[in-house]
């Protein structure tokens, strides 16, 4: 239902307009409310603030119709009016229009012309709407889609983009918060799910300063991707500054003695990047999987508290960079070989 304000001094002009419109009134289509001039238009407005459309005289005691504009500019910008005004009034016409009014009719009104010019007025506030929506929604979907996943689709047709792939070489990190579960059996679920989003926070401000991205959060464990130049190096700076962070905050519950400490595994290769999932429910999921993915799990869920730990090949790669030391070697969960482990010390 459009929701219109007819503004004028005639006062018998009310009931003209509800007899002309009143099959669109019936039908629900309009909403017609009514105000003698300027003055009681800013107060129907207060009250009415999905008000979409103003039909409004020019010359009405107490505030004229070219104040109105100019006060609904400033308080209601989405608010589209539509000035009525006789022949001889085009000084006035061209003020209106250069305050922003969007039409303009003639007195005496034609109210064929007139439905002509409002259902005109209404599409293209649909459309600002229509806009405004899609805008928000694409916020909204940038909360929760990382920015790879919007670049990868973009410019692309959907149907065929959702389920191509890409074989890159990268570097991925889980991150997990050790101990963390105990912490949801003391605290309120609340308290738990703030102090999780804040722990999360600064993990991805670390992550996005390398270049990297979120591939996803798994309970309370982050998993991330850096691709590019360095990318393994980039996904090592990232991991040490926060276990750098974590080791920064101070307890914070007396009755838990909760101190933050996280878990790393970092792996680089090759791995598959894509949409995994089923087309047909529409549920998909924009990550990297391969052997080289699994194995940074495996090494996280090795990993003890404030531990980060890497492949023999990738510490040999980053050894000029960093200060790593060998932990030996391990039996990875599914890995027909034990494989031999390094820690980054810093």
């Amino acid at each position: 239902m459009a929701k219109i304000l007819v503004v004028d001094d005639e006062e018998d002009l009310e009931m003209l307009f509800r007899q002309k419109y009143r099959q669109k009134i019936r039908a629900g289509e309009y909403e017609m409310l009514f105000a003698l001039n300027g003055q009681l238009a800013m107060d129907t407005l207060r009250d009415n603030p999905d008000v979409d459309m103003i039909l409004s005289d020019i010359n009405m005691p107490v505030m004229d119709g070219l104040t109105l504009l100019s006060n609904t500019k400033e308080k209601n910008p989405l608010v589209k009016t539509i000035i009525i005004s006789a022949y001889g009034d085009m000084e006035n016409i061209r003020k209106a229009m250069n305050l922003g009014a969007f039409d303009f009719v003639t007195k005496p009104v034609d109210f064929q012309d007139l439905e002509i010019t409002i259902e005109k007025t209404l599409g293209y506030i649909n459309q600002i709407k229509g806009t405004l929506q899609a805008m928000r929604e694409n916020n909204i979907l940038r909360m929760y889609v990382d920015e790879t996943v919007l670049n990868f689709m973009g410019g692309k047709e959907i149907e065929s983009a959702l389920m191509e792939n890409e074989t890159i070489d990268a570097s991925v990190a889980f991150i997990d918060l050790v101990g963390f579960t105990r912490i949801s059996e003391n605290e309120e679920p609340n308290t738990v799910v703030g102090l999780l989003n804040e722990y999360f926070d600064l993990m991805v401000r670390e992550i996005i300063d390398q270049k990297g991205s979120v591939d996803k959060f798994i309970g309370d464990a982050v998993m991330a991707v850096f691709q590019g130049s360095d990318h393994l190096i980039r996904a090592v700076n990232a991991c040490l500054a926060i276990r750098k962070k974590m080791e920064a905050i101070p307890e914070y519950s007396a009755e838990t003695h909760f101190r933050p400490q996280v878990s790393i595994g970092i792996n680089s290769g090759e791995m598959v990047s894509g949409n995994i999932g089923s087309k047909s429910l529409k549920r998909l999921d924009y990550t990297v999987i391969g052997d080289a993915v699994n194995i940074a799990s495996r090494l996280q869920n090795a990993a003890g508290p404030n531990q980060i730990l890497i492949l023999d090949r990738c510490a040999e790669t980053i050894k000029e960079t960093f200060d790593v030391q060998v932990v030996g070697e391990m039996k990875l969960k599914n890995k027909a070989n034990p494989v031999t482990v390094f820690e980054v010390l810093g």
